[in-house]
């Protein structure tokens, strides 16, 4: 039987940070994972380059019953922190896009890193171990693993959520947190492509691949990046964002203008020579596939120049409030994280420890806290493991 101070169950981002953390305050840590690898979500992250964090880290970015509760963590290791840890370690980084910082080479980089450094603090790693009951032993517990049972004082649950279930994903963490009357708050995929009805399917069919800058919004909220149609629905950033929001029966709202005036644009037409196609006009604004598209979806004919300021009104409408109702989202197999988890009612937002269970925490994504696409989810693995290695 292995005796350890703490057992860290998940060998992914938060659960390495933890592991590293613990171990650099002379803990005897004990890292654990199913999988045949160590940070696998970290590698293939990002195109391969792991949007690791973001220069603009703020509360409403992250989604949660309870909006504060990722505050007290963020705010003590922040994304300059792990930024600066990067630098250290010579591992080279860009901002791309909206503060969105990614490796210039290899996620791989950032996995090493991890786990060279657990193993120079003295932690240990076990990869490729089936994990199974956690029970309470005493004043510790007791950790049932393919190699045997393992005492440890504390037991730290990052194990992720369901997202991504060809590498492994579960909802172990959940059932761990329900074995000791834990809450958990409603999980549901997120940042994930969303479907549309076959009858929808077949009115965009010829738009798959098509993909424009714009906007989707629900309800207050809206993003403002690129929007992909899809033989299956519509995909790109700004419809990732949009699925951390959007419920099923709820129509979702698109621009797909790009920053023009569609309603300026078609004017200025109609007054210089307004002889062609509604479809040409559109075109000035959009691809020419989507031009079509909205040029049938508008119910009108002729020529541009036959069209009164009414009718151009309900092009542009088109264009820049194109509403649509997704029947659901392609599910976890392609989500990024997943929405809910383990209720933060039930954890103490500085330590990450289960209020009702000394020596039981969770952290990362199996926590209710989600962040928007762009390297937030990253930031918080780091932030919550930081706090939690600091007191196991």
């Amino acid at each position: 039987m292995t005796e350890v101070d703490a057992i860290i169950l998940g060998a992914g981002a938060a659960g390495l940070f933890a592991g590293i953390e613990a171990a650099r305050r002379g803990r005897r840590v004990l890292v654990v994972d199913h999988a045949k690898a160590a940070g696998e979500k970290i590698r293939i992250s990002g195109g391969g380059r792991c949007n690791f964090t973001n220069l603009d880290i703020r509360a409403e970015r992250f989604l949660s019953r309870n909006p504060h509760f990722a505050l007290s963590a963020l705010k003590r290791y922040t994304q300059w922190d792990f930024i600066a840890r990067l630098d250290a370690a010579g591992i080279a980084w860009h901002e791309k896009t909206l503060g969105q910082l990614f490796c210039d080479g290899s996620a791989t980089q950032i996995v090493q890193m991890l786990t060279r450094h657990l193993a120079q603090a003295g932690g240990m790693l076990w990869l490729g171990t089936e994990l199974g009951a956690v029970t309470r032993d005493g004043p510790g517990f007791r950790v049932e693993t393919a190699r045997g049972a393992v005492m440890a004082q504390s037991v730290v649950v990052a194990t992720g959520g369901k997202s991504i279930p060809k590498m492994g994903a579960t909802g172990y963490g959940y059932r761990i947190a329900e074995s000791f009357g834990l809450g958990l708050e409603e999980t549901r995929p997120a940042l994930v492509p969303l479907t549309l009805a076959a009858q929808e399917l077949e009115r965009t069919k010829l738009l798959s691949g098509t993909a424009v800058t714009g906007s989707a919004s629900h309800g207050r909220t809206r993003f403002d990046e690129a929007v992909l149609f899809t033989h299956r629905g519509l995909s790109g950033p700004a419809i990732l964002q949009i699925s951390s929001y959007w419920r099923e029966g709820d129509a979702i709202t698109l621009d797909l203008a790009g920053g023009q005036d569609a309603g300026a644009v078609l004017r200025a037409q109609r007054q210089s020579g307004g002889r062609i196609a509604l479809r040409t006009a559109l075109a000035r604004v959009v691809p020419e596939k989507l031009a079509r598209y909205l040029e049938e979806a508008s119910g009108l004919t002729g020529n541009l120049a036959d069209q009164p300021n009414a009718a151009l009104d309900h092009l542009a409408a088109l264009v820049h409030a194109h509403r649509i109702t997704p029947v659901g989202s392609e599910g976890y197999r392609t989500a990024e994280v997943t929405l809910g988890g383990v209720s933060t009612d039930m954890l103490d937002a500085r330590t990450m420890e289960a209020k009702a269970v000394p020596g039981l925490y969770f952290i990362g994504e199996v926590v209710d806290v989600t962040g928007w696409l762009g390297g937030y989810n990253f930031q918080w693995a780091w932030s919550s493991g930081w706090a939690a290695g600091q007191v196991i």
